[in-house]
């Protein structure tokens, strides 16, 4: 029960709902008790009505009866109305913390860094927020009414069975230990069995999820059969991890119901010689404690319901507080508001991977001034991309410091800084939404002209108005409705929407031709005129115009200097231009 104590700060937050649904329950259970004791005394007053006059005053038991089974209708309605009544307020409260629950997950995935996500697989992180947030709400609403219920039925029933018979009391309540005992016994092996199949669960949801986001690598290499034949075996493995739990769990069934069996037996021996031996004064009283029994009955049979589900849960709980537990690196060390206004640079900066240890970026120093356009260029792997992620603080600098308006920027306030950054990845992403509302997610308050003008500026304005639903179409997973320069230029005019003070592109252009690529960095020009501006790029036609150009090479700059100086100077930059340019010019 310890991974689930991190649930009692929502049981307080509902806790008028909480106190609500166990009074009621209190309630409920009073009326539930008058059933027997009016059938006692029905039994009673036959039995005195007998020995009186030796003989059934048909008329006076009759007026008694009716009035008995009045009451015991009028009482079950109430038991029955009051038990929908607390399944209404305790289910509907694990209902509202599934939801809460649900948000901090999502919301703690959210702020976790990239070294997270490159450590944990998709599956596994949609499976703790699914299907674990829904095991331990089965824990918060009805294992936790159900330990309620039979609690309080329990305390309230036992009392009543002791104030009529102490002694039969006893001996009906002889099999408990054992049930107990049982009980102790199965949760054990239930957590066990519970943990390997969550385990075992989201291996498989991690699996489906890689195979469906692949599904197009897998058709062209022909390679259907082998992903199902592991698809098959890993389901045999759940399979097989799902019968394990689900035996274990049916031995609670008939193992409660003979407990119960023996005690009705228990009940009828005992009571039956007690009668006789005049211990107790009416048949009835074996009636009562036989339907006390029955009262017992489904809290007894739940108690091994309720224990799977709360071992199950502990369990799933067990694995979101792991997630829940770490502290995200990239911390937001400025609450206040920081306006940005562009000024960048990098100071003797130098970055390592810590899940790889490469080291991407050695002492590297820059400065640029607002309404500047910065080029980087460098072979794969030489550290380009590593200076756009730093800008944005998706990590943190090993070595010396990087500062925009003079400020470090672990000391600028985290959002407001992304908020000033635009960023156009080189693997466009792109929603399951429309075209338009991709292209708004960079200011969900654009008007549609001005969607329209981010399009046009980006040049995909003419090929999103040629399909059918135009800027309605609905794109597949990841934007695969559009074609890979499509997709870019979507992302481009993403990030023209934003309007950001710094924007960001990692060689975005790369899917597109180089006619299209001078169209868009014509419109750019205008645009980016009052910005702080990175271009990532493979292409000298891309970074000619920059006011500044720097060449890396294993995380060091290798040449800086603007595009004519370059040129004019031995080196990658001068090769990289003449072999372009040759390129172009043949036929």
């Amino acid at each position: 029960m310890k991974e689930l104590q991190y649930l009692n700060k929502y049981f307080v937050k509902y806790k008028y709902r909480f106190i609500l649904g166990i009074v009621i329950t209190i309630v409920a259970q009073i009326f539930m008790l008058f059933t027997p004791k009016l059938i006692s005394q029905s039994f009673k007053a036959i039995e005195e009505s007998m020995k009186a006059n030796g003989l059934v005053d048909k008329s006076a038991i009759a007026s008694e009866l009716l009035e008995n089974i009045i009451l015991i209708v009028v009482t079950t309605l109430i038991a029955g109305l009051l038990t929908f009544l607390m399944r209404q307020t305790l289910i509907v409260m694990s209902r509202l913390v599934e939801f809460d629950l649900k948000n901090e997950v999502f919301s703690h995935y959210e702020v976790l860094t990239q070294n997270f996500y490159k450590k944990n697989r998709t599956g596994d992180l949609m499976n703790r927020i699914s299907e674990d947030v829904g095991k331990v709400r089965m824990y918060v609403g009805p294992a936790v009414m159900y330990s309620i219920n039979t609690l309080i039925r329990f305390t309230f029933v036992i009392a009543y069975m002791y104030n009529v018979s102490p002694k039969l009391t006893l001996y009906t309540l002889l099999p408990l230990p054992f049930l107990s005992y049982a009980i102790f016994k199965l949760s054990k092996e239930i957590n066990k069995r519970s943990t390997l199949f969550q385990q075992n669960l989201s291996n498989l949801s991690t699996f489906s999820q890689e195979i469906f986001s692949g599904i197009r690598v897998i058709k062209a290499y022909s390679l259907e059969q082998k992903q199902q034949v592991s698809v098959e075996n890993l389901s045999e493995e759940s399979r097989k991890k799902s019968m394990s739990l689900a035996k274990i769990n049916s031995f609670f069934g008939p193992l409660l119901m003979a407990m119960i069996g023996v005690s009705n037996l228990v009940v009828i021996y005992f009571g039956g010689m007690m009668y006789i031996d005049g211990t107790i004064s009416s048949i009835g009283i074996i009636a009562e404690f036989i339907l006390y029994v029955n009262l017992l009955t489904w809290p007894v049979a739940s108690l091994g319901w309720v224990s799977s589900m709360i071992q199950e849960a502990e369990a799933s709980q067990k694995r979101i507080n792991e997630f829940l537990k770490i502290e995200p690196e990239i911390q937001n060390r400025n609450p206040e508001s920081t306006p940005i206004n562009g000024t960048l640079a990098f100071e003797n900066v130098g970055f390592t991977y810590e899940d790889t240890d490469i080291v991407a970026l050695r002492n590297v120093s820059f400065t640029l001034d607002k309404g500047q356009t910065l080029a980087i260029i460098g072979k794969t792997g030489s550290g380009k991309s590593t200076i756009l992620t730093l800008i944005s603080r998706l990590y943190d600098v090993n070595e010396g410091k990087i500062t925009i308006d003079g400020t470090d920027i672990r000391d600028l306030n985290l959002f407001d800084l992304r908020n000033s950054i635009g960023v156009v990845p080189q693997d466009a992403f792109l929603f399951s939404d429309s075209i338009k509302n991709n292209i708004k997610f960079g200011n969900e308050d654009a008007t549609d002209e001005e969607v329209f003008e981010a399009a046009k500026k980006a040049v995909v304005h003419d090929n999103i108005i040629n399909f059918n639903l135009k800027y309605e179409t609905v794109l597949g997973e990841r934007g695969i409705t559009l074609s890979g320069g499509q997709k870019q230029r979507v992302s481009i005019a993403r990030a023209i929407i934003k309007d950001p003070k710094i924007l960001l592109l990692d060689d975005s252009l790369s899917a597109v031709d180089t006619e299209t690529e001078e169209q868009i960095l014509n419109n750019l020009l205008e645009f980016c005129k009052d910005k702080t501006n990175i271009i990532v790029t493979h292409r000298v036609s891309s970074a000619k115009n920059a006011d500044k150009i720097i060449i890396l090479e294993e995380g060091k700059i290798i040449q800086q200097g603007s595009h004519n100086q370059l040129l004019n100077q031995d080196g990658y930059y001068q090769e990289l231009y003449n072999k372009q340019l040759s390129e172009k010019e043949m036929p």
